[in-house]
């Protein structure tokens, strides 16, 4: 069963995000800020992370920053969530580290199907 770490600090986007990936078969591991997202990926070793850019403490694109220096975070597939849709956020969050990128509000289908791309 493959693993993903979802880093969110919103509560009912957690629960959504959990519930659908729960419901596809996939193990989750959750963390609520940047800081708790980088140690889960050292400790869980995720085939995937979710990352919410917008975050308490740290944000989403300086969490991923940081697991990509880790052992850890070398090559493990980072979707940045985000409701930030303006022009150049894409380029910024793909120079960031991020693998690809979903908008909010998460659509079911369009997440797992970015996610399938994956694995």
């Amino acid at each position: 069963m493959k693993k993903i770490l979802v880093v969110e600090d919103n509560e009912n986007n957690m629960y959504l995000i959990t519930f659908i990936l729960q419901k596809a078969g996939y193990e989750i591991a959750k963390a609520e800020t940047g800081e708790k997202g980088v140690k889960l990926a050292a400790s869980e070793k995720p085939d995937l992370i979710l990352m919410d850019v917008k975050l308490p403490g740290i944000d989403g694109l300086e969490a991923t920053k940081r697991i990509r220096k880790s052992k850890a975070g070398g090559k493990v597939p980072i979707i940045a969530l985000t409701s930030y849709a303006m022009t150049g956020d894409r380029e910024k969050f793909l120079a960031g580290g991020c693998s690809a990128y979903i908008e909010k509000p998460i659509n079911p289908d369009t997440i797992l199907s970015q996610i399938k791309k994956f694995f």
